[in-house]
């Protein structure tokens, strides 16, 4: 069992940057990858990054050069951090965590989401 809490979201305005948090709390064996997604209204969850365990890294294309993650292992906790930001780039964005219980079962969990709003 895993809970994400996010922070950092708020209001920007377009050329700006925001820095986005999420701990991981709980029981699990170990986290297989942590990643952000966002969705804007009236659209589908989309990807934006993701980080896997031994520090890979992937990138949605529209953000590639703009964003990086990265983690803090000890504390379970994953970061985005968002420059240049566009309008495009609103969106509520979500934490996500792929983790290993100790049944060896892995599990995705959700943050609760933080919003991101660029204004132009």
């Amino acid at each position: 069992q895993v809970q994400l809490v996010e922070s950092g979201g708020g209001l920007v305005q377009a050329g700006g940057s925001l820095r986005l948090s999420c701990a991981a709390s709980g029981s699990f064996f170990r986290i297989n990858a942590m990643g952000w997604y966002r969705q804007a209204p009236g659209k589908q969850r989309e990807l934006v990054a993701t980080i896997t365990s031994d520090g890979s890294t992937n990138y949605a294309d529209a953000v590639k050069g703009r964003f990086t993650i990265s983690r803090d292992s000890a504390k379970n906790t994953v970061y985005l951090q968002m420059n240049s930001l566009k309008p495009g780039d609103t969106a509520v964005y979500y934490c996500n965590c792929n983790a290993r219980g100790y049944t060896t079962t892995n599990y995705n969990y959700w943050g609760q989401g933080t919003q991101v709003t660029v204004s132009s």
